[in-house]
Protein backbone atom coordinates (compact mmCIF):
# COMPACT_ATOMS: atom_id res chain seq x y z
CA UNK A 1 0.00 0.00 0.00
CA UNK A 2 1.34 3.45 -0.94
CA UNK A 3 2.02 5.88 1.88
CA UNK A 4 2.16 9.66 1.94
CA UNK A 5 4.08 11.04 4.90
CA UNK A 6 3.16 8.06 7.02
CA UNK A 7 -0.50 7.75 6.05
CA UNK A 8 -2.25 5.30 3.76
CA UNK A 9 -3.31 5.98 0.18
CA UNK A 10 -6.98 5.94 1.24
CA UNK A 11 -6.34 8.50 3.97
CA UNK A 12 -4.39 10.68 1.52
CA UNK A 13 -7.27 10.53 -0.96
CA UNK A 14 -9.77 11.50 1.73
CA UNK A 15 -7.57 14.42 2.80
CA UNK A 16 -7.30 15.61 -0.80
CA UNK A 17 -11.07 15.44 -1.17
CA UNK A 18 -11.54 17.52 1.99
CA UNK A 19 -9.03 20.05 0.66
CA UNK A 20 -10.93 20.35 -2.65
CA UNK A 21 -14.18 20.84 -0.72
CA UNK A 22 -12.55 23.73 1.17
CA UNK A 23 -11.34 25.27 -2.09
CA UNK A 24 -14.79 25.12 -3.67
CA UNK A 25 -16.44 26.36 -0.49
CA UNK A 26 -14.27 29.47 -0.46
CA UNK A 27 -14.77 29.98 -4.20
CA UNK A 28 -18.55 29.68 -3.83
CA UNK A 29 -18.53 32.03 -0.84
CA UNK A 30 -16.61 34.64 -2.87
CA UNK A 31 -19.04 34.29 -5.79
CA UNK A 32 -21.98 34.79 -3.42
CA UNK A 33 -20.35 37.94 -2.04
CA UNK A 34 -19.64 39.28 -5.53
CA UNK A 35 -23.14 38.52 -6.75
CA UNK A 36 -24.79 39.92 -3.62
CA UNK A 37 -22.77 43.15 -3.70
CA UNK A 38 -23.40 43.55 -7.45
CA UNK A 39 -27.18 43.12 -7.07
CA UNK A 40 -27.35 45.39 -4.03
CA UNK A 41 -25.34 48.09 -5.82
CA UNK A 42 -27.44 47.72 -9.00
CA UNK A 43 -30.57 48.49 -6.95
CA UNK A 44 -29.01 51.84 -6.03
CA UNK A 45 -28.82 53.50 -9.41
CA UNK A 46 -27.05 56.58 -8.07
CA UNK A 47 -24.13 54.46 -6.87
CA UNK A 48 -23.85 52.64 -10.21
CA UNK A 49 -23.93 55.91 -12.12
CA UNK A 50 -21.24 57.32 -9.85
CA UNK A 51 -19.04 54.29 -10.60
CA UNK A 52 -19.65 54.54 -14.35
CA UNK A 53 -19.38 58.31 -14.70
CA UNK A 54 -16.43 58.82 -12.38
CA UNK A 55 -13.53 57.34 -14.34
CA UNK A 56 -11.10 57.89 -11.47
CA UNK A 57 -13.33 55.83 -9.17
CA UNK A 58 -14.00 53.11 -11.76
CA UNK A 59 -10.37 52.62 -12.73
CA UNK A 60 -9.39 52.97 -9.10
CA UNK A 61 -11.57 49.94 -8.33
CA UNK A 62 -10.04 48.00 -11.24
CA UNK A 63 -6.49 48.84 -10.18
CA UNK A 64 -7.35 47.96 -6.59
CA UNK A 65 -8.54 44.54 -7.72
CA UNK A 66 -5.33 43.88 -9.66
CA UNK A 67 -3.23 44.97 -6.69
CA UNK A 68 -5.13 42.66 -4.34
CA UNK A 69 -4.69 39.66 -6.64
CA UNK A 70 -0.99 40.43 -7.02
CA UNK A 71 -0.59 40.90 -3.28
CA UNK A 72 -2.43 37.70 -2.46
CA UNK A 73 -0.52 35.56 -4.95
CA UNK A 74 2.89 37.17 -4.54
CA UNK A 75 2.96 37.53 -0.76
CA UNK A 76 0.85 34.59 0.36
CA UNK A 77 3.82 32.90 2.06
CA UNK A 78 4.53 35.97 4.20
CA UNK A 79 0.97 36.60 5.41
CA UNK A 80 -1.24 34.79 7.86
CA UNK A 81 -4.20 32.69 6.75
CA UNK A 82 -6.50 35.26 8.35
CA UNK A 83 -4.97 38.09 6.30
CA UNK A 84 -5.18 36.03 3.09
CA UNK A 85 -8.84 35.35 3.79
CA UNK A 86 -9.54 39.03 4.44
CA UNK A 87 -7.84 40.12 1.20
CA UNK A 88 -9.77 37.48 -0.76
CA UNK A 89 -13.10 38.62 0.70
CA UNK A 90 -12.31 42.30 0.07
CA UNK A 91 -11.38 41.46 -3.51
CA UNK A 92 -14.73 39.74 -4.05
CA UNK A 93 -16.49 42.84 -2.65
CA UNK A 94 -14.64 45.18 -5.04
CA UNK A 95 -15.48 42.85 -7.92
CA UNK A 96 -19.13 43.08 -6.92
CA UNK A 97 -19.02 46.87 -7.12
CA UNK A 98 -17.59 46.84 -10.65
CA UNK A 99 -19.90 44.00 -11.72
CA UNK A 100 -22.94 46.08 -10.83
CA UNK A 101 -22.43 47.86 -14.16
CA UNK A 102 -23.55 44.78 -16.12
CA UNK A 103 -27.04 45.16 -14.66
CA UNK A 104 -27.28 48.44 -16.56
CA UNK A 105 -26.18 46.81 -19.80
CA UNK A 106 -27.97 43.45 -19.76
CA UNK A 107 -31.37 42.17 -18.64
CA UNK A 108 -31.53 40.37 -15.31
CA UNK A 109 -32.98 37.27 -16.99
CA UNK A 110 -30.08 36.95 -19.43
CA UNK A 111 -27.55 37.51 -16.63
CA UNK A 112 -29.19 34.72 -14.61
CA UNK A 113 -29.35 32.29 -17.55
CA UNK A 114 -25.72 33.01 -18.46
CA UNK A 115 -24.72 32.36 -14.86
CA UNK A 116 -26.30 28.89 -14.96
CA UNK A 117 -24.69 28.15 -18.33
CA UNK A 118 -21.34 29.18 -16.85
CA UNK A 119 -21.91 27.09 -13.71
CA UNK A 120 -22.77 24.00 -15.76
CA UNK A 121 -19.78 24.38 -18.07
CA UNK A 122 -17.47 25.08 -15.15
CA UNK A 123 -18.72 22.03 -13.22
CA UNK A 124 -18.20 19.67 -16.16
CA UNK A 125 -14.68 20.90 -16.95
CA UNK A 126 -13.65 21.04 -13.30
CA UNK A 127 -14.85 17.46 -12.80
CA UNK A 128 -12.84 16.43 -15.87
CA UNK A 129 -9.73 18.11 -14.47
CA UNK A 130 -10.19 16.39 -11.12
CA UNK A 131 -10.86 12.85 -12.35
CA UNK A 132 -8.80 12.59 -15.55
CA UNK A 133 -5.63 10.53 -15.44
CA UNK A 134 -4.09 12.59 -18.26
CA UNK A 135 -1.44 15.16 -17.42
CA UNK A 136 -2.83 18.56 -18.47
CA UNK A 137 0.45 20.44 -17.98
CA UNK A 138 0.96 20.86 -21.73
CA UNK A 139 -2.58 22.21 -21.97
CA UNK A 140 -1.75 24.78 -19.32
CA UNK A 141 1.28 26.10 -21.19
CA UNK A 142 -0.63 26.45 -24.47
CA UNK A 143 -3.67 27.99 -22.79
CA UNK A 144 -1.52 30.52 -20.96
CA UNK A 145 0.13 31.61 -24.20
CA UNK A 146 -3.30 31.84 -25.81
CA UNK A 147 -4.54 33.96 -22.92
CA UNK A 148 -1.66 36.39 -23.35
CA UNK A 149 -2.54 36.65 -27.05
CA UNK A 150 -6.21 37.34 -26.27
CA UNK A 151 -5.28 40.03 -23.74
CA UNK A 152 -3.00 41.77 -26.24
CA UNK A 153 -5.66 41.53 -28.99
CA UNK A 154 -8.29 42.95 -26.62
CA UNK A 155 -6.07 45.92 -25.73
CA UNK A 156 -5.37 46.58 -29.43
CA UNK A 157 -9.10 46.43 -30.18
CA UNK A 158 -9.75 49.17 -27.64
CA UNK A 159 -8.26 51.50 -30.25
CA UNK A 160 -9.46 49.86 -33.49
CA UNK A 161 -12.98 48.81 -32.41
CA UNK A 162 -13.04 45.90 -34.86
CA UNK A 163 -16.21 43.72 -34.57
CA UNK A 164 -14.32 40.78 -36.10
CA UNK A 165 -11.52 41.02 -33.54
CA UNK A 166 -14.07 41.48 -30.75
CA UNK A 167 -15.82 38.22 -31.60
CA UNK A 168 -12.52 36.42 -32.20
CA UNK A 169 -11.31 37.32 -28.70
CA UNK A 170 -14.71 36.33 -27.29
CA UNK A 171 -14.75 32.81 -28.76
CA UNK A 172 -11.04 32.29 -28.19
CA UNK A 173 -11.37 33.49 -24.61
CA UNK A 174 -14.25 31.11 -23.91
CA UNK A 175 -12.25 28.15 -25.19
CA UNK A 176 -9.21 29.22 -23.18
CA UNK A 177 -11.07 29.57 -19.87
CA UNK A 178 -12.96 26.34 -20.42
CA UNK A 179 -9.59 24.62 -20.79
CA UNK A 180 -8.04 26.53 -17.87
CA UNK A 181 -10.85 25.38 -15.59
CA UNK A 182 -9.83 21.75 -16.14
CA UNK A 183 -6.09 22.50 -15.97
CA UNK A 184 -6.32 24.65 -12.81
CA UNK A 185 -8.49 22.06 -11.04
CA UNK A 186 -5.88 19.39 -11.67
CA UNK A 187 -3.07 21.73 -10.60
CA UNK A 188 -4.88 22.64 -7.37
CA UNK A 189 -5.49 18.96 -6.64
CA UNK A 190 -1.77 18.25 -7.07
CA UNK A 191 -0.58 21.25 -5.05
CA UNK A 192 -2.26 20.00 -1.88
CA UNK A 193 0.42 18.92 0.58
CA UNK A 194 -0.67 15.66 2.18
CA UNK A 195 -0.22 15.66 5.94
CA UNK A 196 -0.59 19.38 6.65
CA UNK A 197 -4.39 19.43 6.99
CA UNK A 198 -5.60 22.14 9.35
CA UNK A 199 -2.33 24.08 9.35
CA UNK A 200 -1.85 27.72 8.31
CA UNK A 201 -0.26 26.56 5.06
CA UNK A 202 -3.23 24.33 4.29
CA UNK A 203 -5.66 27.22 4.80
CA UNK A 204 -3.60 29.52 2.57
CA UNK A 205 -3.35 26.86 -0.13
CA UNK A 206 -7.15 26.61 -0.10
CA UNK A 207 -7.53 30.39 -0.46
CA UNK A 208 -5.11 30.55 -3.41
CA UNK A 209 -6.85 27.62 -5.08
CA UNK A 210 -10.24 29.30 -4.55
CA UNK A 211 -8.91 32.54 -6.07
CA UNK A 212 -7.66 30.77 -9.20
CA UNK A 213 -10.97 28.98 -9.80
CA UNK A 214 -12.93 32.13 -8.93
CA UNK A 215 -11.04 34.03 -11.64
CA UNK A 216 -11.68 31.24 -14.16
CA UNK A 217 -15.40 31.31 -13.37
CA UNK A 218 -15.72 35.11 -13.49
CA UNK A 219 -13.87 35.48 -16.78
CA UNK A 220 -15.82 32.63 -18.38
CA UNK A 221 -19.07 34.22 -17.22
CA UNK A 222 -18.18 37.63 -18.67
CA UNK A 223 -17.22 36.12 -22.03
CA UNK A 224 -20.37 33.99 -22.22
CA UNK A 225 -22.39 37.09 -21.34
CA UNK A 226 -21.16 38.64 -24.60
CA UNK A 227 -22.84 35.74 -26.42
CA UNK A 228 -25.99 35.15 -24.41
CA UNK A 229 -26.61 38.49 -22.70
CA UNK A 230 -29.55 40.53 -23.99
CA UNK A 231 -28.86 44.23 -23.84
CA UNK A 232 -31.37 46.60 -22.35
Amino acid sequence: MDNYIGISKEEALAETQRFIVKVYSWMSFALLITGGVAMWTAMHVDIVRMIVQNQILFFGLIIGEFLMVGYLVGWIQKMSAQTATLVFVLYSVLNGLTFSVIFLLYTAASIASTFFITAGTFAVMSAYGYFTKSDLTRWGNLLFMGLIGVIIASVVNMFFHSPALYWFTTYAGILIFVGLTAYDTQKIKKMNVIGNEGTEEDKKEAIVGALVLYLDFINLFLLLLRLFGRRR
